[in-house]
């Protein structure tokens, strides 16, 4: 029976894992750890991504490699190359279609939308590895190695979501604290919610249309931090929130001694700058569209 394979069980990864199991579909969720979400058609594999070897002997005979992997967040240069290319390797060897899971990081600062099609202008570490991951890919694909898709999300929201703000805003105001925000919190943005990220890359594996191109998963836009805040304190039925700007002299200085709030100083233009993720063109093309922000918020405020 064919299956498929997601490396990585962050939020994303286990709900990818999660919708393809509950259409009867078999699949094979590798980490590091072999731990996952536990649950009818779903496999838990112990193993490195980045061993092509290993890789491909998980992955002969699957439909889809999906990558929702993403090592730790101080450790991009070292660690995310080694781990893109040994799935990318293994996607080679047994012919299965390859979707990445993406982000912005590597498309130039900008005011307004950004869209599937434009070019990739990284002006920061972490945007050049993502660059870097992406063109690995493509020139694979052009030289017909490999089928290979990537669907790009902005910030995450939803249960479990590793994202700025659910690291440092969600637990603060689910217990009525004061919380900081490294950006503007006013100015609008786009938010992704994990499940519609899952069903977005889902839906793009199954289209021969997906190949050779990235896409956007369709999220909530124009929305600022306050106003996402407010709506969870809401939702949450606390009182309402305490939210204070971490301005970037903050954030520097935070950096000294967190290695994982010295890696947001590089991205806060996302978070300074009005910034519109479009997914014009993916839901056309899949039929895919986002979610509320309710049901977003609600999935984020899950125990």
């Amino acid at each position: 029976m064919s299956h498929s394979v997601v490396v990585g069980a962050g939020a994303t990864g286990r709900a990818v894992a999660r919708q393809l199991a509950a259409t009867g579909e078999q699949v094979r969720l590798v980490t590091r750890s072999g731990t996952g979400p536990q649950g009818a058609g779903i496999e838990l594999v112990a193993l490195d991504a980045s061993d092509a070897q290993a890789m491909a002997r998980v992955t002969k005979g699957a439909s889809t490699l999906f990558n929702c992997a993403m090592p730790r967040y101080d450790r991009w240069p070292q660690e995310f190359p080694a781990l893109a290319a040994g799935m990318l390797a293994a996607a080679e060897r047994t012919g299965t279609g390859y979707v990445m899971l993406g982000n912005a990081y590597a498309y130039a600062p900008t005011q307004g939308p950004v869209f599937e099609n434009d070019p990739l202008a990284p002006t920061t570490i972490k945007g050049r590895v993502r660059a870097e991951i992406w063109a690995e890919a493509l020139d694979a694909y052009k030289a017909r190695r490999v089928r290979v898709t990537e669907v790009r999300a902005s910030g995450f929201l939803g249960h479990g979501a590793y994202s700025i703000y659910n690291l440092m805003v969600t637990p603060n105001v689910v217990a009525g604290k004061p919380a900081y925000y490294p950006g503007d919190l006013d100015v609008a943005n786009s938010w992704t919610f994990t499940e519609d990220a899952a069903r977005t890359l889902i839906a793009v594996s199954r289209s021969g249309l997906a190949w050779g191109r990235a896409w956007h998963v369709p999220s909530l836009t124009g929305i600022s931090a306050r106003a996402v805040t407010n709506r969870l304190a809401a939702l949450a039925k606390k009182p309402p929130p305490q939210l204070m700007r971490m301005t970037a002299k903050d954030v520097h200085e935070a950096g000294r001694t967190d290695s994982i709030i010295a890696e947001v100083e590089e991205m806060l233009y996302l978070s300074d700058l009005p910034f519109e993720l479009s997914s014009a063109a993916t839901s056309k093309a899949f039929a895919v569209k986002a979610s509320s922000l309710d049901d977003a918020l609600y999935d984020t405020l899950k125990p």
